[in-house]
């Protein structure tokens, strides 16, 4: 009888098994043949495989259902089988295994990007996988693993639609890493392991995309944000084509060079992807038994950190971390010019208070848009949108609608703090099934029906009830940050001393973290920044974890500074030093009220900062002073885009706001083409783009046709799966200038090499490209490409370059 998986995952490191996907091509899966549907047409043949695993000495056996999805098996026809598929694929695993292992359900992407960066709904996405888990669960996965993913949001989604069809099933959740340690869309280890842990997931790690020493970096950085048990399933080295074949040259001792290490991060499974094979499994086995493979409970951060996140990174709470800042400005009371956008149903405002009070100093932000007359849900999902695509701080959603609150939560990117509930019932009803579902924190503010307590001590009995509420749900403690209220000290000044005794009550008592709204103390005295930030440096010697406040006040920022120096908190004074030495690692924008700016530098800061808003009245402005279509173009736009290229490089932006800015640019040459008057602007060249055959992946190849697009050149996209006779006929069709051809699976990268030998064969002069996450550029050079990029910027310049040479 087995014993529970997560019981067992404590009691020794358990082995997963390898590829699936090569094997089955060996046993006959035909090229472009979906792998899901061999569980119908030739389930002895999966059953094979599984049972090749299981001698090897895996303990957890994978299910042949990656493209289990709808949306996955519809691309061969086959989406009205998903329940079949997906029980027949847990049915065949069970057989085999039967008491001797545990049948991990596979889960993979769509394929498909959540809203903003594609055009998938959070909904959508979500009963995508909700209906592929339940077919699973009723089945008899002894777990789930999602595998494989690219998208912080569309795995996030993926979690909190298999908890609601199951609360108790156990979820891994991976994703995929490049050699910098993010994700495509900029995803960090660390934000990607709050964000799912909070979500819901059970174990967290990586798997795809990396070796056995990338993965096992990726697996230091999650330890250091979770104490959950991790796992990681490397590929066995990068691909290398070896006479015509895909060849993965990491031998099955390679596999275990990190073993100790892995074990000292308590990494609790270990398994193999592309190119593993019972082999390397068998090695794995092996080289685990002679090891110890304790449980390390103590293993991870601080006890009692709150970590939120946001899409591109991590801030903490608590534990000694520094006092985190949370932006107030975006919030509309007593600001009639942001409550008139809210009701235009605009974000400029939100978007320049993003970027200004990030660039002083805000580690989070609070987004509030409760002004009367507004759809609230709707202008939640807007700024949301708007801050994710502009920053990469984590939020705070604050509102007391419980329906902008979700709107929100689904928008979101990470993990974020819900701002608030208080200790009556009816808002620990309203609020805190949300916060549980969507893997968000939440502030408790230390009131009741009864209205603010007089004494510390009625806020921590108000504070621990909101506790108790929390943790019954499965909230965790360290997952609720208190607000012990900031009374104005015109009106109430004895009780500002009880605030502080309050904090201190509220770190020792519950071991919370907390917060205050600190501007709240100086309403109605004049020189509120004065008294503002003396009361917050007192605060924070109290032990306060997190203040909002406006940082664009230098006297409350000079407190702050200066209190993390005298606390301890600002290790050798570097943030004071950088601040007030001129060594800050960061310029400060250019101040409000200096000389203005040009027009076409205004274009250009309006395609960086993804202003889409805007960017047409620009252009319109910019034709009025008298500009050709061409220089708005030229010299207005395109230099953006660089720029935008340029700190792409740098990693300073990632592909969402490059998505972001690409938008932009479109809306501008959309109102472009009106000003031409019907007339073509010159083409820098056409390109024929296509997903090699036997490849239904296309979010790369997509990406870059827009980007391509907004560079001048004429692009013909021929799709996915796309035939070889296909692509060369187009290509000699339309006389193109380069071939750009996409592959992300290793079993079909090697047809690149058959298009290219095609298009030789047919004497077609052009330019080929080749790119994909399988493929390198030594890879690129042995099939006779004339170019490789290992991203769509990359792609583009490289286009551009080899073109410019030729003109």
């Amino acid at each position: 009888m087995k014993i529970p998986f997560l019981q067992a995952i404590k009691e020794r490191t358990l082995v997963l098994d390898g590829a699936m996907g090569t094997m089955l091509q060996a046993r006959g899966l035909k090229a472009g043949q979906s792998p899901e549907e061999l569980n119908l047409t030739m389930p002895d043949v999966v059953a094979g495989v599984h049972r090749e695993y299981l001698e090897a000495g895996a303990d957890i056996i994978v299910t042949n259902t990656f493209g289990g999805t709808r949306e996955k098996l519809s691309h061969f026809g086959l989406e009205e089988k998903v329940r079949e598929i997906n029980v027949r694929a847990v049915e065949i695993a069970r057989e085999v295994c039967g008491e001797r292992a545990y049948v991990a359900a596979s889960v993979g992407p769509t394929g498909l990007f959540v809203e903003p960066v594609g055009n998938i709904s959070f909904d959508a996405m979500a009963a995508i996988f909700r209906e592929q888990a339940e077919a699973l669960v009723a089945a008899g996965a002894d777990l789930i693993t999602l595998e494989t993913f690219l998208d912080i949001k569309e795995i996030r989604a993926a979690v909190i639609a298999i908890r609601e069809v199951s609360a108790t099933i156990p979820i891994i959740a991976q994703l995929t890493f490049d050699n910098e340690g993010r994700t495509v869309l900029g995803t960090t280890p660390e934000a990607a392991a709050v964000t799912l842990e909070a979500a819901g997931a059970d174990v967290v790690g990586s798997n795809c995309g990396l070796g056995p020493d990338g993965i096992c970096a990726v697996m230091g950085a999650m330890r250091g944000v979770t104490r959950l048990p991790l796992i990681s399933q490397a590929n066995a080295g990068l691909p290398q084509l070896v006479e015509g074949k895909t060849v993965f040259p990491g031998t099955p001792d390679d596999m275990t060079a990190f073993h100790d290490r892995m074990l000292a991060l308590n990494v609790r499974i270990i398994g193999g992807c592309c190119g593993t094979t019972p082999a390397h499994i068998r090695a794995i086995k092996d080289a685990l038994g002679s090891r110890d493979q304790a449980w390390r409970p103590e293993c991870g951060p601080p006890a009692g950190v709150t970590f939120l996140s946001s899409r591109l990174g991590v801030a903490s709470l608590g534990g000694g971390c520094p006092t985190a800042l949370i932006g107030e400005r975006i919030n509309p009371t007593g600001k009639k010019g942001f409550a008139q956008e809210l009701r235009e149903e605009k974000v400029s405002y939100v978007r320049r208070e993003a970027m200004e009070q990030v660039a002083a100093g805000a580690h989070l932000l609070d987004v509030n848009v409760g002004t009367p007359g507004i759809d609230e849900p709707a202008a939640m999902e807007r700024a949301v949108y708007c801050v994710t695509g502009t920053v990469g701080v984590p939020l705070v959603l604050d509102s007391s609608s419980p329906e902008a609150l979700e709107r929100g939560l689904k928008a979101a990117d990470g993990k974020v703090l819900v701002n608030s509930v208080n200790g009556e019932e009816k808002s620990l009803v309203r609020v805190l099934p949300l916060v549980k579902k969507y893997g968000a924190a939440v502030i408790g503010l230390a009131l009741d029906e009864t209205g603010i307590p007089e004494t510390a001590e009625g806020r921590l009995a108000v504070a621990a009830r909101i506790v108790a509420a929390a943790e019954k749900l499965g909230i965790p403690r360290h997952d609720v940050v208190i607000d012990c209220l900031t009374l104005t000290v015109s009106a109430e000044q004895k009780r500002a001393m009880e605030t502080l005794k309050s904090i201190r009550l509220v770190k020792k008592e519950l071991g919370c973290a907390t917060v205050l709204g600190v501007s709240n103390i100086s309403f109605g005295l004049p020189r509120r920044p004065l008294i503002s930030s003396s009361f917050f440096a007192m605060a924070m010697a109290s032990g306060l974890d997190a203040a909002i406040v406006n940082p664009k006040e230098e006297e409350m920022m000079a407190a702050w500074r200066s209190s993390m120096v005298l606390l301890n908190r600002d290790a050798n004074a570097a943030a004071y030093i950088a601040a007030y030495a001129g060594t800050a690692a960061t310029p400060p924008e250019p101040a409000a009220g200096g000389a203005p700016l040009d027009i076409r530098e205004r274009l250009g800061r309006a395609v960086i900062t993804g202003d889409r808003e805007n960017i047409v009245a620009l252009v319109e402005e910019a034709l009025e002073q008298g500009l050709a279509p061409l220089q708005v173009s030229n010299e207005g736009l395109l230099p953006g885009l660089e720029e935008v290229g340029r700190r792409f490089e740098k990693n300073l932006v990632f592909l969402p706001q490059v998505m972001q800015s690409a938008d932009t640019m479109q809306a501008a040459f959309g109102r472009l083409k009106q000003a031409m008057q019907g007339r073509e602007a010159e083409s820098k060249g056409t390109i024929l783009m296509a997903t090699v055959e036997g490849d239904i992946h296309d979010i790369g190849k997509n990406i870059v046709c827009t980007l391509l697009e907004n560079h001048g050149f004429e692009v013909v996209d021929l799709g996915k799966n796309v035939p070889a006779d296909r692509i060369v006929a187009r290509a000699r069709e339309l006389n193109v200038d380069a071939v750009g051809l996409s592959a992300l699976m290793t079993t079909t990268m090697t047809e690149m090499e058959n298009v290219i030998a095609r298009l030789k064969e047919a004497g077609i002069r052009t330019f080929t490209m080749v790119g994909g996450a399988v493929v390198t550029q030594e890879y690129a050079d042995e099939i006779g490409a004339d170019l490789y990029a290992k991203d769509a910027m990359e792609a583009v310049a490289r286009i551009r370059t080899m073109l410019a040479k030729e003109a």
